[in-house]
Parts: C-alpha cells; structure tokens; sequence
C-alpha cells in the first residue's frame, strides 16, 4: 500500500469520471457520504470549480480517507524567496528578448519545494488570472513533508533526471519527454530517481497556472482525431501510505505566500476516490504532429497540448505548445520559423536537442523570453542555412522544445535578471542579417 514502493499502474482519460480503491470495498456504491462509510474511513470533496459550474466545465472528487484534511496544526509562515506570485507591480519592463542559459543545480541539499525559482510571471493568483514560470533545481527527496497550491495547478515539465510525484490519489512517475499536471489543491510530494536507482539532481521547468484550468484545445478543421489525444494520458489508481503515523510537514502556498503546518500522520492516506478531478501525466512522444504537406511553416498553434483560455475567445491565458521530433517536406519554402511580432508573449524552454531556429545558444536546460510584440526569429546562422539548403524531406528527430505562451506580458523577476545564467549578449546572434535588398 505504500505509494512510494508499490509498482505503479494508471487510469486513462483527459477529464474522465475515474474510481479506485487500494482496499476491496473501499468505494461506497450508490451515494457519496454515507452515514457511515466503508471501512470507517472519513468522505471529503475536494471542488476544482465553483459548485455551479456547468457540468461539462465542473471538476470534482471525492476522497475516502483514514483522517480528514481537517487535522493539522497552526500554519506559521515559510520562507522561500525565490517562488514568487503574480508580476511585480513596480517592475520596469524592456520590451528586449532574453535568454538563459542552463541553470546549475545547487550543490546545497535542496528538495523540491526549496528548489523552486521564479523567471518570470503575469496576472494575479487571487484573481484567478496569469501564470508564474518557474524552473526546478533538487537534488533530494522530500522526505516527511508535501506541498499543496491553493493559487494554481502546477504543470511540471521534467529536463534532467526522473520524478516520482506522489499525491493523494496516487503516484505518477515522469521523466524528460513526459509531463505531469497537478490540480489545484491536491497534496503531493516530489522524489528524486536517478538512472541508477538512488537519488539524484534534477531539473525541469514548472507552469503555475492561475487561470481556467488547462484543457485539450478544440481541433476544429482538424476533426476528431490528432495532436494530444485523451486516451494517452494517465491517472493514478489509489494508493496510501501505510506508515501513517509520525510527524510530517505540509507546506501551503495560499495567496501568494507558502506556510507550514505540522501533521501527526501522512497527508497520504486516500484508500480510495473518485472523480474527474485527478493528477495526469502525459508523453509527449505520443503527440500526433500536424504540418504542412506544401508550402509554407504553419502557426506554432498546430502544436498546443493544452490551453487554459481567458475570457476572449482564441486568446488563451496560457497555452503549453511543444516542437517535437517531425517530418519537414515543405517545397519553396524557408523552413524554420518565420521572422515575427506576436501579440502573445512566448516563454521558450528546451528538454533536450537542438531547436531549429536557435541552433547555438539555446541549449537544454536554458530558456528564452520573447513578450509581446518584441521580434524574434532565426539567428543568422539559421537564416543562412534554411535560405540555402536543399529542400529534400528532413527529419527533425533528437529534439523537444516548448513554449508557455500567455496573453499577458510576462515580467521577469530578480533572479532572472541578475542571474549569471542570463545571456547578455543574446540580441548578438541576429547581427549578422544585413540589409540585402535588390532592385
């Protein structure tokens, strides 16, 4: 029964009504609370939307659980200074592109919570707008305590090393290639799996998203089938710590501020639930790409895996794109993405490989921020040789690039900025696109 040793088995579905149990006749049939429950354990609802919601849009699950999420201590406040909420209210924005690049991991014992570090945000959490992007740096396990967000769901994006996320309803192991998203308000903890069994560093990037929650984009044309499809993504089956009892550590974030609060037993203690409220993970290699078969690069949006929309229609509050591993065949046509000026402001971060429009200089681990209407494109190396090559079919393989891309400017904060990681001399690289006019 204990999450953290039990080889792992998934549900499938994107917004599907789940039910597991670790326990036989864990579930009640036939009613949510009964007076009293199977196995005398304590029902709890835990509401991702207002009750009211529409019921296509409402997101909800109910717990079975040996103690209710009611016992725990006082919360005194917890000091992390580098996960910041929302955009700096007296930040002063250059409308420049920046770039990163890899960050180190730490060498002090840091886990996942304390590895946290904000690049840069928009919106505002308590007013359900925006997101914060972040980048992980652990190189342990948290050990006895969790993590809840009241602000926002929390989509991780795994670069160096592979995660094993355990949460209430069950565990989702991730690595680079592959993504988890986490609702807002589900505990989890975060463990560390190296390639050889031990702990070991790990890196990634994190989208909190303050908004609507992330949901598959309509396919319109497309038609009922391609890019991310429902069935490929997984959710956990139910799991419970079976060494309850002892002291733990929950660390809140709520309003923008992270608290601790002592628990007597693990947060971990579900035996069973149900809902279509549930932690997900999905792999990006099961991503049906759509392009062109002849002529012209289409907008980047042919690759959105999931979008959380805003109140004007088309415009997200933040979609998740991907430039995964796919077949170029375009004929008369310069391949890599066109020079450009963007209403959306685009975070960029690379997994693994090369991206094709930024083949030196943007590197695995690092990222790029281009807000918006600030011009971005090729560098000149990339210019040269997409303007010259031959344009035979070519495989774009070994690769995994993605992008946050928001509605609202995102403002990077003082780790960004004065980070040693930031490229000071990344507008350099589109100096050489000299003035080549002929008439």
């Amino acid at each position: 029964m204990n999450p953290t040793s039990t080889p792992l088995a998934y549900q499938r579905g994107f917004g599907n009504e789940f039910a597991s149990e670790a326990v036989p006749g864990a579930l009640p049939q036939g009613r949510n609370s009964p007076q009293h429950a199977p196995l005398n354990l304590y029902p709890e609802l835990l509401s991702g939307t207002a009750f009211t919601a529409p019921r296509a849009a409402n997101r909800r699950s109910w717990l079975y659980r040996r103690q209710p999420s009611v016992v725990a201590g006082r919360y005194a406040a917890y000091a992390q200074a580098h996960w910041c909420t929302g955009a700096g209210r007296d930040a002063v924005l250059a409308p420049e592109p920046l770039r990163w690049n890899p960050f180190p991991i730490e060498a002090a014992d840091c886990d996942f919570v304390d590895g946290i570090r904000t690049l840069c945000a928009n919106g505002d959490a308590q007013a359900q707008t925006g997101i914060g992007v972040h980048i992980y740096l652990a190189n342990r396990s948290m050990r006895r305590r969790a993590l809840v967000n009241a602000d926002g769901e929390m989509l991780i994006v795994p670069q160096l090393g592979r995660l094993r996320i355990v949460t209430e309803m069950g565990a989702l192991e991730v690595g680079p290639g592959e993504i988890a998203l986490l609702p807002r308000g589900v505990v989890f903890k975060v463990e560390l799996q190296g390639d050889d069994g031990q702990e070991g560093p790990s890196r990634g990037y994190l989208c909190e998203n303050y908004g609507a929650h992330f949901r598959l984009p309509e396919l319109g044309p497309i038609g009922s089938n391609g890019l991310a499809n429902p069935r490929d993504f997984q959710a956990p089956v139910a799991a419970f710590d079976a060494e309850a009892t002892g002291s733990f550590e929950l660390v809140k974030k709520f309003a923008g501020r992270l608290w601790r609060a002592p628990l007597r037993g693990s947060p971990f203690n579900v035996v069973a639930w149900h809902g279509n409220l549930a932690p997900l993970k999905y792999d990006t290699a099961n991503f049906m790409t759509i392009g062109s078969i002849s002529f012209d690069h289409p907008d980047p949006s042919i690759f959105t895996v999931l979008t959380s929309p805003s109140d004007t229609p088309g415009t997200a509050n933040c979609d998740f794109v991907i430039f995964p591993p796919r077949w170029l065949v375009m004929e008369d046509t310069f391949r890599p993405p066109w020079y450009h000026r963007n209403v959306m402001s685009e975070f960029m971060g690379l997994v693994h490989g090369e991206y094709d429009a930024k083949p030196e200089g943007f590197k695995p681990g690092g990222a790029s921020l281009h807000n918006s209407m600030v011009p971005h494109g090729p560098d000149a190396d990339a210019f040269e040789r997409a303007s010259s090559a031959a344009l035979a079919p070519q495989k774009l393989d070994d690769t995994l690039a993605f992008m946050f891309e928001s509605r609202y400017a995102l403002v990077p904060t003082d780790y960004a900025l004065t980070s040693p990681q930031l490229d000071a001399r990344y507008a350099d690289c589109w100096a050489g696109l000299d003035d080549r006019f002929a008439c």
